[in-house]
């Protein structure tokens, strides 16, 4: 399986689909999507709009989801089997103000 996952570098969504491959042992590209115009203008192409997390799996386009929605969509299409390992951090949540507050203070923004 060849996955492309379009992520920011410290971000609840982001951490949650991080968090799904780890709980699942699997290999990824981890697209900093923040400092790396390129990477976020090919996110926006092939996703066809500007928000993310954006996980390409093979070819597939799983545009603005959260970890959690990626697990489903890897389980519902038999690319993973189901597991009962507990992830680090949650799946399925936003950044808080203080995370938001850290990466305005830090990050280069091309958009």
């Amino acid at each position: 399986m060849k996955i492309k996952a379009y992520l920011k570098p410290t971000c609840g969504w982001s951490k949650g689909v991080r968090a799904i491959m780890d709980k699942y042992q699997l290999e990824y590209e981890d697209l900093d999507i923040i400092n790396n115009a390129a990477i976020y203008e090919e996110m926006v192409r092939k996703s066809g709009q500007p928000l993310s997390p954006c996980v390409e799996i093979d070819g597939v386009m799983l545009a603005d989801v959260s970890g959690e929605e990626v697990e489903n969509y890897m389980l519902s299409n038999n690319l993973v089997k189901p597991n009962e390992a507990e992830t680090a951090v949650p799946t399925n949540a936003p950044c808080t103000d203080e995370e938001h507050a850290r990466m305005q203070s830090k990050t280069i923004r091309f958009f």
